[in-house]
Parts: C-alpha cells; structure tokens; sequence
C-alpha cells in the first residue's frame, strides 16, 4: 500500500507538471522553473564515472544472480534441506552472468563520455568481486584456525579462483567488448557547455541527509525477510519459504525503484541537477539499516564468546550488505534513469 501511495504522489505531480509546462510553451526561456529549468544539465556527466560504471555492472550481475536463484528455489529446484546447494548455485550463476557485467558497465561509461573498455572491463572484474574474495579468505582464516566446519579447504580455493579466473574474466571482458560497441544510449536533450549553479538546497535535500531517509522505506520492505534468514543461518533452522522471500525481493525492487526516482524529482524541482550518484547512494543506503540491524541483533540475540566468532559475524554481515548496497542501488539507479529519459523525451 506504502509503495502504491509512492506512485501516486510521484504521477500526480508529474502529471501536474506536464499540464503546466504544456501551457507555457510559447513563454521564454526565462519563465522555466522546476525540473524543466535544469535540462540542459541533467544528463551531464557526473565526477568518478569509471567507478559509478563499474558498481553498476556488478550490481546487474548480482541482481541477476539473487532473481534466477530465487526463481530455482520457488520453482523447487533448490532444496534447502541440502546444504550447500544454495551458495553453490549463486556462485554458478554469478560466474556466469559476469558477462552482464561487464555489458552494463561498458554501455553505462560510454554514454558518460567515457572512452576505451580495457580499463572500464579490468576494474568491472576485479575491483568488486576482487574485494570480496580477499574479505573472505581473511574470514576462511579465522575459520580454519578455529577447525569450523564451514572453512573451506585450500585445494577448494584453489579451483574457485580458477573458475573465476578462466570463466569469469574472460566473460566480463567478452562483454564489455559487445557493450562498447553498442551505439551509445540516446540522450534526449543538449547538454549545456557551461554547467549551472546549483543553488543552496533544504536540508532533507542536501546528498547524505535525503541518502537516509530514502534507505528507510526499502529497508522496511525487506526487514522481516532478512530477520528470518539471520535466524535460519545462526542458528541453523531450515529457511523454506522461498515464495514470500521471493514476493519480499519483488516489493524491494518496487520501493528501490519509487524512492530514488521521488527524491531525484524533489531534487530536480530544487534545480539540484547531480543526480547520477545520489540515485544509486539513495536505494543503496538501506545497506546501512541492514548493517546497523546486524549490530543491534549482536548485541540483543547473540551470546558469542570467542573473538574469532565476532569477527566472523561482521565480517559475512559486511559482504552481505555489500551485495545489498550495489544491488538496491543499481535497482534506483536504473529506475530513476529510465524517469528522466522519459520526462525530458
């Protein structure tokens, strides 16, 4: 009903708009105010384009990953009973949708301005995926030290990097070749020589305030979901209501989706015309209410007495909510470009 009510509020004033301005037409330039005065401007091309290309194709590749998943485990493919089934079929499935990654991050840092895919595919390969292995064979560490049953072997490690280094490299290079390639994406308007000022904004509008207001809704999409698989995971019950979970994800991208394109329109009636990492940062901070939930859910279910089990605890929430932040921000991302295509087409 919340998301609904999202959308509502977002087409009334959009709608309102559009009669507005379609009765100003023949007015000067001059007249325009709103997100129609910033047009030459919106689609200029934002500081740290690579690394903005780059959190974007890897958030495609791990959307895809958690969609097909979930898609197996609703269809009864996957069975949790099983253990390993799960991450062994997420690996699978996010060495192969690299390919993805790097088309989406090619495509994207192109019609930035950006120019040549080497460097572009070398960071979309390594950079992400490259972080999160060397986080997890620090926590493997901890965890063969400790004799966990969850350590994963030395020779096992071994054959993971191989994959990824003979599956995964070449498919995300192979794709980046295709996405540059690719005639670059339209752009409806001009973009202006000489970018605008942007006036001083509210303080619910400025980059890190309105970036944690806009977390909260989708955070509250996806709260109980991530409740019960903390429980299922510490303390080992058998999560298999795969269909709500499923429905859960769906919502999020719903809310991901609204609440990054309400904020970029506040923002763009403001004349604040950067909206290129705000829209990624804004669904992608509820990440920082996940993490935030991890801590309080130490501090009041959690009776660990070891140091090794702590930073076993924080350092699999970190990756987790790394997932969770590139993947609700390409979801905003994604939503809110599609708006402003379509509003100044």
């Amino acid at each position: 009903m919340l998301t609904g009510m999202v959308a509502m509020i977002i087409i009334r004033a959009l709608r309102k708009d559009i009669i507005r301005y379609n009765h100003s037409d023949l007015e000067d330039q001059q007249d325009e105010y709103g997100w129609k005065l910033v047009h030459g401007d919106v689609f200029r091309a934002p500081f740290h384009r690579m690394w903005l290309s780059v959190l974007l194709g890897n958030g495609v590749q791990s959307l895809l990953m958690c969609l097909v998943t979930l898609c197996f485990a609703v269809l009864g493919f996957l069975s949790p009973a099983s253990r390993g089934s799960i991450p062994t079929v997420m690996i699978l499935f996010y060495l192969i949708f690299s390919c993805f990654s790097g088309y989406v991050s090619a495509r994207m840092y192109k019609v930035q301005g950006g120019e040549g895919y080497k460097r572009n595919a070398i960071f979309t390969a390594f950079l992400f995926p490259g972080s999160i292995l060397i986080v997890y064979l620090f926590l493997n560490m901890f965890m063969i030290a400790n004799d966990s049953s969850g350590a994963i072997p030395f020779g096992t490690l071994l054959l993971i990097l191989s994959i990824w280094t003979l599956i995964s490299i070449p498919l995300c290079f192979f794709g980046a070749i295709i996405g540059f390639k690719r005639r670059t994406i339209s752009i409806p308007v001009r973009t202006n020589q000489i970018p605008r000022q942007v006036p001083d904004q509210p303080m619910y509008l400025r980059f890190i305030p309105s970036s944690l207001i806009g977390g909260i809704l989708p955070f509250g999409a996806i709260f109980i979901e991530v409740f019960y698989i903390m429980n299922s995971i510490i303390f080992h019950h058998i999560y298999s209501i795969f269909s709500f979970l499923f429905l859960g994800f769906l919502i999020l991208i719903i809310t991901c989706a609204e609440i990054s394109i309400l904020i970029c329109y506040f923002r763009l009636c403001s004349e604040d015309y950067r909206w290129w990492w705000h829209s990624f940062v804004t669904s992608g901070s509820c990440a920082l209410y996940i993490f935030l939930y991890s801590i309080l859910y130490y501090y009041t279910k959690l009776s660990f007495d070891t140091f090794s089990s702590t930073v076993l605890y924080f350092g699999f929430s970190a990756i987790f909510c790394s997932f969770f932040f590139i993947i609700s921000g390409t979801i905003g991302f994604f939503a809110t470009f599609w708006f402003l295509r379509k509003i100044y087409g």
